[in-house]
């Protein structure tokens, strides 16, 4: 039954696309409340462009990290005791974002809503960044020995291509997100995104396509060059549009850059879904990490029915808060007396 766990590394490698193209603006939404909005009211406006997606967004870490569990249990149990510490610090990080995003609004300060922007802007950082070290190090590896128990200090896992992928990710989550305010307000916050985004493309661009690289290059892969290929050309044409204000452009360039991206990386890693790096002969693959047949077969079911639902209740959600949002539809800020 080999068609099944590749068909669910498939599978995995499409949730996390997913995620990281879906998450990956309001994590950079929220990563730019403390360094790109000038005001009050600009900071609203950047919150209100993810308020109503940014929870759903999250259903797709749930799901990939979900499906991980059920279909490569020694893959998800190798991975998250090895990064215990870092993915411990997401789920905070996440944790008070959430709470931010809730409690925000409730402030009577502006100490208070300081104190909530900071957890915003910090809580989309470190998700981002430990997601990103995260799948680098599932694509190019850990000091794992025969039982699959990492080797080494609680630190182990702090290697340069665990810097990479982070810095990888975030990058993109600030370049997603400029373009995501271009298509989403208007006026002075439209204008400087635009401006920022042609700037910065090839820059911020840079340490994923070096990621997704090396992983074609640690694996000797020539099925990589094709995805490769057309993550390039994509970057290219976001840089030209983003540097035309042509943001819808911009913004799919950027996400069919993200998907191949991903691609390129999951296809070069394949059968490894954790290569260690102490011997070769004791990484975890599609194959020796995989649930039962039976349990494959039930989750494709599943999958087959839950997936498109998914899709379709997202689409709509994204088609209803369609319109631009300007800095002159957010009220002033009032206090609420309590009644005692």
């Amino acid at each position: 039954m080999e068609f099944l766990p590749t068909l669910w590394f498939i599978l995995i490698a499409v949730l996390w696309g997913g995620y990281l193209f879906l998450e990956g603006f309001d994590l950079g939404v929220g990563m730019l409340m403390k360094t790109f909005a000038k005001n009050e009211k600009q900071r609203r406006v950047l919150l209100n462009t993810v308020g109503p997606v940014w929870d759903g967004n999250e259903v797709w870490l749930i799901t990939a990290g979900a499906a991980t569990f059920a279909a490569f249990p020694y893959w998800y149990a190798s991975l998250f005791s090895a990064l215990y510490i870092p993915l411990t610090l997401v789920l905070i990080a996440l944790i008070f974002r959430a709470v931010a995003f809730e409690y925000r609004g409730k402030a009577q300060t502006s100490a208070t809503r300081n104190a909530w922007d900071w957890a915003i802007a910090l809580g989309s950082f470190t998700a981002a960044f430990g997601v990103g070290a995260m799948l680098a190090l599932s694509t190019t590896g850990l000091p794992l020995n025969a039982n699959g128990d990492r080797v080494g200090g609680p630190f182990a896992w702090f290697t340069g291509y665990a810097v990479l992928g982070g810095l990888g990710v975030v990058a993109f989550c600030l370049l997603q997100a400029l373009a995501f305010l271009g298509l989403k307000t208007d006026g002075e916050i439209r204008h400087r995104a635009g401006k920022l985004l042609g700037r910065w493309i090839p820059v911020g661009l840079a340490p994923l396509a070096a990621w997704a690289i090396a992983v074609a290059l640690l694996n000797h892969s020539t099925a990589a060059i094709a995805p490769l290929a057309v993550a390039v050309a994509a970057l290219l044409f976001a840089w030209i549009h983003a540097r035309k204000n042509h943001e819808g452009r911009a913004f799919i360039a950027m996400g069919i850059f993200l998907l191949a991206g991903v691609g390129a990386i999951f296809v070069a890693a394949y059968p490894n879904v954790l290569p260690s790096t102490i011997d070769p002969a004791y990484n975890l693959t599609v194959f020796n990490a995989s649930s039962s047949p039976y349990t494959l077969r039930l989750m494709s079911v599943v999958a087959a029915i839950g997936l498109p639902l998914v899709l379709a209740y997202q689409s709509w959600t994204y088609w209803v808060f369609r319109k631009r949002i300007i800095e002159a539809h957010i009220p002033d800020a009032h206090a609420v007396t309590p009644i005692v």
